[in-house]
């Protein structure tokens, strides 16, 4: 395997890495940030309000995206092996 190929495959396991958690780390800031708005427009400090709500989007955003999560680490992971099984 040269150079270029390993660039390829390490490029291709950060665009991988990014389409699988992405989409969960969003929601989990989109989440913390509309909880931080409201707290500072209604001066609410409660410090549980945060992590609540966002523990709870995140569980329910896993199980949603979950199967488009494995898929994306099941085809890497595919084509991972195709080059290991091809010798290089």
């Amino acid at each position: 395997m040269d150079a270029a190929a390993l660039v390829d495959v390490a490029r291709e396991g950060f665009v991988t890495f990014l389409m699988a958690g992405l989409p969960v780390m969003l929601v989990a800031l989109i989440l913390g940030f509309v909880v931080s708005l409201l707290q500072a427009m209604t001066q609410i400090q409660e410090q549980t309000l945060v992590y609540v709500p966002k523990i709870v989007a995140t569980l329910l955003a896993l199980l949603f995206l979950l199967p488009f999560m494995g898929e994306a680490l099941a085809s890497y992971m595919a084509r991972i092996a195709d080059l290991i099984a091809a010798g290089g």
